[in-house]
């Protein structure tokens, strides 16, 4: 009983694992089943794949012989024209030469006419040497439905077929130096621009204008080009309007002409003088009427001048020579380099050369006059300011005047003063014998005197300029130290011996004795210069 129980369990367990085995083959089918549908359908995409590549490549590479069949023996579509011209089925290098030949037999009727504001060019096709360009659109047009792609160029080459299709090749392409001659006419056209400017007007009553510049004009040169060429493609004839950007200058007309403001005026009075030495200050004078002085020029009253001559149109007047007047060519222009001067110094302008005279100037305190001589004496300035100087110069019967124009002093006045430092005594009278006989017209024997000359005392003084700054007084700085040397008198005497029994009349001419210099004396000089020019002698 026990065998047989045992047996029947060990039945029981058989029976359970051939079910699992079972279930276990069944399992591992299925599994084999799906492998087998998997590698059937990835066989079958592969061979998709390897197809459409195939074909693809196919494609390409007609593609790449399409594109590239275009040779020069390749010919164009029926119904192609050529600025007119059927080149059905020619080749390009025929298609070129019928084009070219019958592009260089209208040479005659091209032109091109060009206008700009008021002025006209004409340019003609004989003006130009011929040249050939139309090649590259020629095999552009040989090309047009045989190159991109296939499907596209089949339509493109029906299209054509059909209606017919005509291209245009620009005259223009047959014109050698063509950018050249265009260029030129560019020239005239364009202008820089210029920035509105002050005028100097020396002559008129306001002596300052505003010159409001000019525009600035620039050709739109491929804009120009292009609408040449267009219209050389469409017939022989171009008429275009130049195409130009216009750039008006802006400027504010109030604050260019406050910019330059009278610096200083200075004049002196020559009422009293001769016509002659009145001709003389006002040529030299008016010499500097209307010069503009650059920054930083430098400026000699005896290059503007020019030789005092007779043929430069100087006269003869008194010039003083060695403390004496005696007459000279060009006597009186100191009083005009003088004039100049003192505007200069209240303009503040740098003077780099001046002398004095030998003999104090009537016309101007001691220490403010300018000598000046063609051969050894000038007066040199410089325009030592960050803008230009103008000169204006008037002179009537009465007087000259000299102004200086430039940019604002801000504020700063200057004004002058002269000072006395002493009287240099003279030595009197020189007795000089007439030896020449050139007054033996009136001396002729001894004891007989003619006065020629006076002494004189001479001058030490100093010349200030006095800064203020907006009416304040800033500062004093002294610019002169001069010596004006005494002179001795000079009295002639004759040099003939008196006859037997002749005797002279009394001589009216008077002996000077050296002088005394007394502190009553430089009082007296000190008063004298005080009274002729009280603004100058402040202490």
């Amino acid at each position: 009983m026990k065998k047989e129980n045992v047996n029947i369990e060990k039945n029981k367990k058989t029976s359970k694992n051939d079910v699992k085995n079972v279930k276990k083959i069944k399992k591992n089918a299925k599994k084999t089943e799906i492998n087998k549908n998997k590698s059937k359908k990835g066989k079958g995409f592969v061979w998709f794949l390897s197809v459409s590549a195939v074909a693809v490549i196919c494609l390409l590479v007609c593609q790449f012989f399409f594109e590239n069949s275009l040779t020069s023996n390749a010919t164009f579509y029926d119904n192609t024209k050529i600025n007119g011209i059927d080149v059905s089925n020619m080749t390009m290098a025929e298609a070129e030469n019928v084009v070219l030949t019958d592009m260089l037999k209208s040479r005659n009727e091209i032109e091109i006419n060009l206008k700009s504001g008021n002025k006209n060019w004409q340019l003609k096709g004989t003006d130009f040497e011929v040249t050939n360009k139309i090649q590259p659109y020629i095999k552009e047009i040989a090309s047009y439905g045989k190159t991109g792609n296939f499907f596209q160029n089949l339509k493109k080459e029906k299209e054509v077929k059909n209606n017919g299709l005509e291209f245009q090749v620009s005259y223009k392409n047959v014109l050698a130096n063509f950018d050249d001659k265009l260029n030129e006419i560019i020239d005239e056209v364009e202008r820089p621009q210029e920035n509105a400017k002050l005028v100097f007007c020396p002559d008129k009553e306001e002596p300052f204008e505003v010159d409001k510049g000019q525009s600035s004009v620039t050709v739109l040169r491929d804009e120009l080009f292009s609408q040449i060429d267009e219209q050389l493609k469409m017939g022989k004839v171009a008429n275009v309007e130049i195409p130009i950007v216009e750039l008006v200058p802006e400027f504010d007309e109030e604050e260019l002409l406050n910019s330059v403001v009278k610096r200083s005026e200075f004049s002196t009075s020559y009422a009293t003088s001769s016509a002659d030495r009145k001709n003389n200050v006002k040529k030299a004078i008016e010499s500097f009427n209307g010069l503009i002085v650059e920054s930083g020029q430098t400026v000699s009253f005896n290059e503007v001048t020019g030789p005092r001559t007779k043929e430069n149109g100087y006269k003869s007047a008194h010039i003083i020579v060695g403390g004496v007047y005696v007459d000279g060519v060009g006597g009186g222009v100191c009083q005009a380099s003088t004039t100049l001067y003192n505007a200069l110094l209240l303009a503040d302008i740098q003077v780099d050369k001046v002398n004095h005279h030998s003999l104090p100037a009537s016309y101007v305190p001691l220490s403010f006059d300018a000598m000046v001589s063609g051969s050894y004496s000038d007066l040199v300035f410089t325009n030592n300011l960050e803008n230009p100087i103008y000169i204006r110069t008037k002179a009537d019967d009465n007087e000259v005047k000299v102004e200086i124009y430039g940019q604002n002093m801000d504020g700063v006045t200057i004004e002058r003063r002269a000072e006395l430092v002493k009287v240099l005594p003279h030595n009197g009278d020189k007795i000089v014998k007439d030896t020449k006989g050139e007054y033996a017209n009136r001396i002729l024997y001894k004891g007989e005197f003619l006065r020629v000359k006076w002494p004189r005392e001479g001058y030490e003084s100093k010349g200030y300029l006095r800064y203020y700054k907006n009416g304040e007084f800033v500062e004093e700085k002294e610019i002169r130290h001069d010596f004006y040397n005494a002179q001795d008198g000079i009295v002639m005497e004759g040099v003939e011996e008196l006859g037997v029994g002749m005797t002279l009349p009394a001589s009216d001419v008077k002996i000077c004795s050296p002088q005394k210099v007394t502190k009553q004396t430089e009082e007296s000089v000190r008063k004298k210069l005080e009274s002729q020019y009280p603004s100058n002698y402040n202490p």
